[in-house]
């Protein structure tokens, strides 16, 4: 009998000045802002990761305030995909791992990568960068021990168990549109996010045991937002993924995968903030699965 994958719907990031009194209620503490969306929310991503190295205590907080069944989606560090641009990136990537990411433990979801419009596809570069991506927490955890002295006395290096670890590419340029990069993710086992924004590629091609979708907007970038017609879309497209199949007439640059009979674990997040869309968006696209 066939399976199904698990389905978690939720936002991009939780700070955000304009939800206080629309999503947030009047008064709502900010360092209670994170529990309350987690409270409405199975998954939400952290932004904060990608701007600059955190604490470990921040990690620690984000795990005990949320529910044991929460998963967390951790963007991974600009200063590995826009500054070094995938060149020496060996001590950041392990830097990266030790400022507190294991201590999410079972609550880590997908390591999401997120490349600038100005990236375009080099194989040599980012088959050198999937390849020390870590698969699994042992492997992370002997990554971030090549830690640099930044991180000393303030890493965490430790794990509960040997857990996959599962990491999703979100590309920015039209030179991804090509065989050999899909064939390079699914060699690795590299999650292509789905993007849906008018500004770049939109590509649904299956290269993982999971889906991650990352919904800007796809009128107008991080403003608009789906009206039903467009959330009965990305419902049916969920159905779809979850149980293994690939949709027809999605969007891809290589034939359809065959079907995978335990499903796929779908992610969504919405990054349609600017008007407060995000959360509300996010509420109804679950309600339909509820």
């Amino acid at each position: 009998m066939s399976r199904t994958g698990d389905i978690r719907i939720g936002i991009s990031g939780w700070t955000y000045k304009p939800w206080r009194g629309v999503f947030y209620p009047p008064g709502l503490p900010q360092k209670r802002e994170l529990q309350y969306a987690a409270e409405h929310f199975r998954s939400v991503e952290i932004n904060g990761t990608f701007y600059g190295l955190q604490h470990p205590k921040n990690f620690r907080t984000w795990y005990d305030i949320t529910s044991p069944d929460f998963v967390f989606a951790v963007k991974g560090s600009r200063y590995l995909t826009h500054m070094l641009r995938l060149t020496k990136i060996e001590t950041p990537l392990a830097n990266f791992f030790a400022s507190g990411v294991l201590a999410l433990g079972r609550k880590l979801g997908p390591i999401l990568w997120q490349f600038p419009p100005q990236t375009r596809f080099n194989r040599e570069r980012f088959e050198a960068f999937l390849k020390l991506l870590p698969s699994s927490m042992e492997e992370a955890l002997v990554l971030a021990q090549g830690h640099d002295d930044r991180l000393t006395g303030r890493s965490f290096l430790e794990i509960d168990g040997n857990l996959p670890i599962r990491h999703a590419l979100e590309i920015r340029h039209d030179s991804f549109r090509c065989n050999e990069f899909i064939e390079l993710l699914r060699r690795y086992r590299i999650g292509l996010v789905v993007a849906d924004t008018v500004d770049w590629p939109l590509l649904m091609n299956l290269t993982a045991d999971f889906v991650y979708c990352r919904l800007h907007g796809s009128q107008e970038l991080y403003v608009s937002g789906y009206d039903e017609p467009a959330l009965d879309h990305w419902a049916s497209l969920i159905r779809s993924w979850v149980r293994g199949e690939d949709p027809e007439g999605a969007p891809r640059v290589m034939p359809p995968s065959p079907l995978r009979s335990d499903g796929r674990d779908v992610y969504v997040y919405f990054d349609n903030d600017a008007k407060v869309r995000a959360p509300a968006d996010a509420t109804s696209l679950a309600s339909r699965f509820s």
